[in-house]
């Protein structure tokens, strides 16, 4: 069996999770999602990392809250094994403004939500060729 490739997907739309885990089983049955819904929750999550850490971050920019994608990304970029993780900004409208801004806080990218099943296919084919096949990503153990 191929070695579990865990992705850290900050989203609030429980839905995102499910078509991204049946996209998955289909084109990169070796990724692990691990699914948070709020910007609190991962907040803990990833402060409370112990031992292997996600390989890449999905992150919702709209959480539905005063706290967006941004303020997350802010908290992992300024923490010592953070800045290593690789962070996907995922945006159901990428505005000019917000590429520049989350680039600038650091993202690592920024991505358009796919509309149909096919295209959250090809979207998460397009994440294993790239960050997994293509892309040298450290293997990153928390303390």
């Amino acid at each position: 069996m191929p070695h579990k490739q865990t992705i850290l997907l900050v989203d609030d739309e429980k839905a995102i999770a499910d078509i991204l885990n049946r996209a998955a089983a289909a084109v990169f049955p070796a990724a692990e999602f691990i699914h948070i819904d709020s910007f609190n929750e991962a907040v803990e999550y990833f402060l409370g990392l112990k031992g292997k850490g996600p390989r890449l971050i999905l992150l919702d920019y709209n959480l539905h809250s005063s706290m967006t994608g941004l303020d997350f990304l802010h908290l992992v970029r300024h923490h010592p094994h953070g800045r290593l993780v690789p962070v996907v900004i995922l945006s159901s409208n990428p505005s000019e403004r917000l590429v520049k801004e989350a680039l600038l806080f650091g993202a690592s990218a920024v991505t358009a939500k796919p509309f149909s099943f096919a295209d959250w296919k090809a979207y998460v084919g397009q994440l294993r060729s790239y960050w997994f096949d293509i892309a040298t990503i450290p293997s990153l153990h928390f303390c």
